[in-house]
This record gives C-alpha cells, structure tokens and sequence, in this order.
C-alpha cells in the first residue's frame, strides 16, 4: 500500500516535471524566435523563413545599432536613470511603508494617507497636467524628468506594506522593551528581515525604469540626455538618404525594420537578464525562517 502511494506521489512528480518543462519552453521560444530574426538576413526574415533557428546569419542589425556613438551615450544615460530611480524608489518606499504599516494608534494618520495614496494610484490627472507641470518646474533636458516621476510606486508600497504587517509582533515588542526607538526598529529589524520583498520591488523598478521611453521622448530635446529606450524608438527613423553617402545606403539595406527591432529587444533584455541572478536569491530563500523562536 506504501509502495503504490509512493509510486502515485512520484508519477504526479514527474506529471509536474513535464508541464514546468512545457511551460519554460513555451517562455524561451519567442525569445530564442526573436534573437533568430535579428540574426537573419534580411530576405529571409521578410518572408517569414526564420523560426527558432536563424537563416543566413548576419550581424548587420547589431552593427547598425552598435555603430553610432549616439548609442553608448543612451545607455550611459539609461544606467544613471535606473541606479537614481531605483535607490530613490528603495528609500522612499521604505520610508513610507514603515509608518502606513503601523496600527492607528501608533500613526493616527495612516488611514487618510493610505486612502490618499489609493486614490493616486486609481486616478491620474492625465498626460497633459502632467506635461504641465514638467514645464513649470523646468524639468525639461534634465535627468530629473527621467526620474521623478518614477520614484514613488504605490503598488510596490502596498507590497512592502503588507510584508512588514507579517513581521511577528514579538519582534518589535522585544526590540522596544530594549530601548530601540522607531528609527533603530525600521532599520534594524524590518529593513533586514525585508530584504527579499525590497529586492522584488526593486527588480520591478529596475525592468519598468529599463523599459520606460515615453518621459524621454516628451520631456528630453537634448540628444545627449536621451535614454536608450527612446533612442531605440527613434533610431533610423530621422535618418535623411539625400544626406547617407553610398556605403551607408548599402548598409542601410542589408537590415530591415523587422530585423532590427528584433535586435532592439534583444538589447532592451540584456540588462534585465544580467541583474535576475544576482537578486534571485532572495525570492527562493526566506530570511524570516527561523528568526522567531516560540
């Protein structure tokens, strides 16, 4: 009876083995798709030749985007953006979860604020306001435009929010019978025992700031301040033929749109697949196990 209870429990197993398996592969296929298209010749990715393996192997996309020097100087842009967006988002979020995390009577303004705070993220006053108000505080062609607007994330408050009401309460009481005032509380105990959802929201910063191009194409004039994702938004679009000489035209025409946007998301996930390791740790493990002992 053991036996057939064991064998039923490990044929289940392997029934969840097969469908994580179909479901990476499922993941995997429009990536390995598109890094194949923008490998691909020209005429064979127009004629929808190329599948999941690449048809006469060409690195002119990459060559084209790589060639201008307008390109590292989008990335360098992109980078500052992502480390200002996401330390800033990191502090505020945490300054701002610690208190609305609170019970009323510890913070008797925590319910008008989280109702404020609700609110912002249901309603928005539009992209016209907030154009507006970019152009009266002078933002424009500066890093902050970029910035700012990303720094506060009701959603990844919300998230903190409820990790830190999970914390025992016994934590807290301990800390506060020792003398620890709300500052040495917040980042002495919470701060370290969040660690894993501060990482999560932190990735989803970093990917959302990654991929964001709109901010830079309403608020930057300025070529030099121009982050990547905008770039490569606009990259051989502005381009004049009456001004390319006749090694640039021939280049121009071993690529396609097709081709080379393929190579722009190729690009667009290089950064993001970088970073995933270095913060997966922290949604496998769970540095809350052990930290309470009854």
């Amino acid at each position: 009876m053991i036996a057939s209870i064991r064998k039923k429990k490990s044929g289940f197993d392997y029934m969840v083995y097969l469908l994580m398996l179909l479901i990476m592969l499922l993941s995997i296929a429009p990536m390995l798709h598109t890094l194949s298209v923008s490998l691909s010749a020209q005429a064979k990715a127009e004629a929808g030749l190329v599948s999941i393996f690449p048809r006469d192997i060409t690195f002119q996309s990459y060559v084209s985007i790589f060639k201008d020097a307008a390109f590292f100087k989008a990335a360098w842009v992109s980078v500052q953006r992502v480390v200002y967006t996401t330390a800033g988002s990191f502090l505020v979020t945490l300054l701002l979860a610690f208190p609305l995390s609170r019970d009323p009577r510890q913070f008797p303004l925590r319910n008008p604020f989280m109702w404020l705070l609700i609110f912002c993220m249901l309603f928005s006053g539009g992209l016209v306001p907030f154009y507006m108000i970019v152009n009266d505080l002078g933002l424009f062609d500066k890093m902050a435009a970029l910035v700012l607007p990303g720094i506060v994330n009701v959603y990844n408050t919300i998230l903190v929010i409820n990790f830190f009401r999970s914390i025992p309460k016994e934590l807290e009481e301990s800390a506060g019978i020792d003398g620890a005032n709300p500052w040495q509380m917040l980042f002495r105990i919470f701060l370290p025992l969040s660690m894993p959802v501060l990482a999560t929201v932190s990735l989803f910063t970093i990917v959302g700031t990654w991929n964001e191009y709109l901010n830079g194409l309403l608020f930057i004039r300025d070529p030099a301040m121009m982050p990547l994702q905008t770039y490569l938004q606009s990259i051989f679009i502005q381009i004049d033929p009456s001004r390319m000489t006749s090694q640039e035209i021939i280049e121009a025409s071993l690529v396609s749109n097709k081709t080379l946007n393929a190579a722009k998301i190729i690009l667009s996930l290089v950064p993001i697949i970088a970073i995933y390791p270095f913060l997966q740790r922290y949604f496998i493990h769970g540095i809350m196990m052990g930290s309470v002992k009854e």
